[in-house]
């Protein structure tokens, strides 16, 4: 089993920044895949930005240019360095991961960022 904690999520002005930082714990030999998805009331929650062993990254267009995911794997930990919010970036960010290309998911508890004057 695997357990996800998330961890700097809260409020922030439009233009201002963030970082998000998740730890994975647990029976972990290897991680395929740690990413960060969210969830904006009355929509589906989305992709973000996810990095792969390797290195390998992918985000989402609407945060291209702007936010930056980066993982630790000795430590098992993957951080989202948020900069230039905007109000549509609000919503509860989760965290995801990825044992193997085979394996289940682990979700994390989710962290509310909000993006407001």
């Amino acid at each position: 089993q695997v357990q996800l904690v998330e961890s700097g999520g809260g409020l922030v002005q439009p233009g201002g920044s963030l970082r998000l930082s998740c730890a994975a714990s647990g029976s972990i030999l290897s991680i395929y895949f740690m990413g960060w998805y969210r969830q904006a009331p009355g929509k589906q929650r989305e992709l973000v930005a996810a990095v792969t062993t390797g290195g390998n990254t992918n985000y989402a267009d609407s945060v291209k240019g702007r936010f930056t995911i980066s993982r630790d794997s000795a430590k098992n930990t993957v951080d989202l360095q948020m900069n230039s919010l905007k109000p549509e970036d609000t919503a509860v960010y989760y965290c995801k991961t990825r044992l193997s290309f085979y394996s289940r998911d682990f979700w994390g508890q989710g962290t509310q960022v909000t993006v407001s004057s």
